[in-house]
């Protein structure tokens, strides 16, 4: 699966793409736009946001900030597969490529990612590449923890 997952940054020729993906109706509540993340990504230089590709297709979109923040760790800020890509390894794959990418950032000994607590999918993708809930809660959303180094 990895072989067919890449990662790609957002530019000119796919942005469109990016922002023509959905996530089911039952997730929509738990995630920005990919319009909204990549208009954020302008206006803060030190996002870094992605489209995901499966098969040379635009499928996901991902983001990440490459300053540390809270926790002193590096902040994935979104992660989403459309809906009809969903269920196949493709969100695991890349989330897998980013924290690589992350890896590589000054001082990174964690990565942290937010979400809300009622977005089942997040909570067991997350826990499979062995984020931890340490109980650190921001808003609405909780924030699990992946030690790097």
């Amino acid at each position: 699966m990895k072989q067919s997952v890449k990662l790609v940054e957002v530019h000119a020729e796919n942005w469109y793409d990016c922002c023509q993906l959905n996530v089911s109706s039952k997730q929509a509540a738990y995630i920005e736009s990919n319009a909204i993340s990549i208009a954020h990504s302008k206006f803060e230089s030190t996002l870094k946001p992605y489209a995901i590709y499966f098969e040379e297709k635009v499928v996901g979109f991902l983001m990440y900030n490459s300053v540390l923040e809270e926790l002193d760790a590096y902040w994935i800020y979104r992660i989403m597969i459309d809906r009809a890509f969903q269920g196949k390894g493709i969100g695991k794959a890349a989330t897998a490529l980013m924290m690589e990418k992350m890896k590589q950032l000054p001082n990174a000994e964690r990565i942290v990612v937010g979400y809300h607590p009622n977005n089942i999918e997040a909570h067991s993708l997350y826990k499979s590449l062995g984020f931890h809930d340490q109980g650190h809660r921001f808003g609405k959303e909780m924030a699990v923890v992946k030690q790097i180094n």
